[in-house]
């Protein structure tokens, strides 16, 4: 598992981007790969899974 924190999530749209502690990259995270409610600034743990666009934020949890 992944630490990071959200830098942007989308309620009504669902989505939304994660930066992964220690290297600042960002990740695209949908609803769909929530398993807590989510919201800017949160500390969130999760699994990266290989979308159609590039990497996913999976199974996110807050930390």
């Amino acid at each position: 598992m992944k630490n990071g924190k959200v830098k942007f999530f989308n309620n009504v749209k669902g989505f939304g981007f994660i930066t992964v502690e220690g290297t600042n990259e960002e990740v695209f995270v949908h609803v769909s790969g929530l398993k807590d409610e989510i919201r800017e600034n949160d500390n969130v743990t999760f699994n990266l899974e290989e979308g159609k666009r590039g990497l996913n934020a999976v199974d996110v949890r807050l930390a």
